[in-house]
């Protein structure tokens, strides 16, 4: 045998090694008589996630794609030429952006009804197909009933899917599939990554049609999740539930804080029902005084623990305003009908002391306040 044949081929045999940890099967292919052939079918490591998520769900099958958007796509592609679809009012713009040219391409009939709202699920269409809705809702944190939602679809169309985003809620405070939903999905990139370095997607079902359905379409269309991501996932699920609570105390500790300072006029938060929604983790949205909204490059310039990226649901604590940031795709109008004002400001509180926050908080507050007497004050000379 020659050298350059011997080295192709020399491979550690792991049959003992028995690691601690899972380790990244980063490899495209697996032996033809393997269980997982090729890695855009599966791979170990997206599927070691996939049982961690359906356990923590309580759900029956689970799929993991290369991001959030790529697995509401996914959710989509179940959808016929000429379906009905509803969405709610309030919902991530680019979310909003990808039902609308969605159903655009494929003839789909789109309906927009506030969800929150009797009147809203009384206007549901008959021949519904599929219904979408985030609860807690982005922005504004208002709630849903998932049951009540569910109820009213499947009374008219019993084959209707009932989709949640439960991005913001997380399994750890919500279960939809438990409550009526037929599928529940995640961007995987906020709490359940939680670090700000990998991006991901989720989507939990109990029915074996729908996750065969999503199965193939994932091999077809190559969303599934890389195996670093998938392993890196994995990994920040061992601190989920710490996390979370850490996430939950900070923003319960802060709500009252935020609410007695000047310079905001009113604080979003979901209504935790102890049923539904048994908690809730780090994101708020508050409303600042309309006369400190021109000043809002002074507010984030002026803070020194909130990072101001397009991240959030992590470690460290972020701000952004929804106008400009997460809901930007939208138009100025679309904005306006969804209450979407440049005064709206998202706070996502991570793991920081709470003291500290609250003093970097208070401190850039009263910048913006500074520039305001700074910019009013008469130059005497």
């Amino acid at each position: 045998m020659k050298v350059s044949t011997e080295i192709l081929h020399i491979k550690v045999d792991d049959r003992d090694a028995r690691p601690s940890v899972t380790p990244i099967y980063q490899c495209s292919a697996f032996s033809a008589d393997s269980a997982f052939f090729y890695s855009r079918k599966a791979n170990p490591n997206v599927t070691e996630l996939e049982q961690v998520v359906a356990s923590l769900e309580g759900s029956e099958y689970a799929l993991a794609y290369s991001t959030g958007m790529s697995a509401i796509y996914m959710v989509l592609e179940l959808l016929k030429p000429g379906a009905s679809l509803v969405i709610n009012k309030y919902i991530y713009g680019c979310s909003y952006k990808l039902f609308q040219r969605y159903a655009a391409r494929i003839g789909a009939h789109l309906t927009i009804l506030d969800l929150t709202t009797q009147e809203g699920l009384k206007a549901l269409p008959a021949n519904v197909d599929m219904v979408i809705f985030e609860t807690p809702t982005n922005p504004f944190l208002k709630d849903i009933d998932i049951h009540g939602v569910s109820r009213a679809v499947k009374q008219n169309n019993p084959q209707a899917l009932v989709v949640v985003d439960n991005t913001w809620a997380t399994p750890i405070f919500q279960k939809p599939l438990n409550f009526g939903a037929d599928i529940s999905l995640y961007s995987a990139t906020k709490y359940f990554s939680g670090h700000s370095d990998v991006m991901g997607g989720l989507v939990l079902v109990n029915n074996q049609t729908i996750y065969n359905r999503l199965l193939e379409g994932r091999f077809y269309s190559g969303t599934i999740l890389t195996p670093n991501s998938a392993w890196l996932l994995r990994r920040s699920m061992q601190t989920f539930n710490l996390r979370m609570e850490k996430h939950s105390q900070t923003t319960a500790s802060m709500l009252n804080y935020l609410r007695e300072l000047p310079f905001i006029e009113h604080v979003y938060y979901p209504r935790i029902d102890g049923k539904q929604l048994t908690g809730y983790g780090g994101i708020v949205f508050v409303d600042i005084r309309p006369d400190l909204v021109p000043f809002y490059k002074t507010f984030t310039s002026a803070l020194k623990w909130f990072g101001t990226g397009t991240g959030m649901a992590c470690v460290t604590s972020m701000v952004a305003q929804p106008f400009s940031g997460s809901h930007a795709s939208m138009t100025d109008q679309e904005k306006a009908d969804m209450g979407i004002e440049k005064g709206l400001v998202r706070l996502c509180f991570g793991l920081e002391d709470l003291e500290d926050l609250k003093e970097d908080l208070l401190q850039a507050f009263e910048a913006m306040e500074h520039k305001i007497d700074q910019e009013s004050s008469v130059d005497p000379a």
